[in-house]
């Protein structure tokens, strides 16, 4: 019963892996094709415009429309979340606190 316990979390983490891969390769494939922008264009886009370390960065699906989701580390160690349309580049919302001490002007 063991063995058949684990066969079966095997499976499906290789499974997990298998979609997580095919994930990565259709998101790269969207980035090849011109869909999305490159996340190193995000990146340089956001730190002409803003100062800080990037701390985090996560890829999200919503309504169809692919998003960055990144979080910086502002000077006065305010951490501030970033929602970037990854198909324009267009800084869709921003959160976080002492948003305006980021902004290079």
């Amino acid at each position: 019963m063991l063995f058949l316990g684990v066969l079966i979390a095997l499976l499906t983490l290789s499974l997990r892996c298998a979609y997580a891969d095919d994930d990565w390769r259709d998101l790269h494939q969207q980035v090849e094709r011109g869909e999305i922008r490159p996340l190193g264009e995000i990146l340089d886009t956001l730190s002409q415009h803003w100062f800080g370390d990037v701390i985090d960065v996560e890829l999200e699906r919503d309504d169809g429309k692919v998003i960055y989701e990144i979080e910086l580390l502002g000077p006065q160690g305010q951490v501030v979340e970033f929602e970037i349309d990854a198909r324009t580049g267009e800084v869709l919302e921003i959160e976080g606190q002492n948003i305006r001490e980021m902004e290079r002007r």
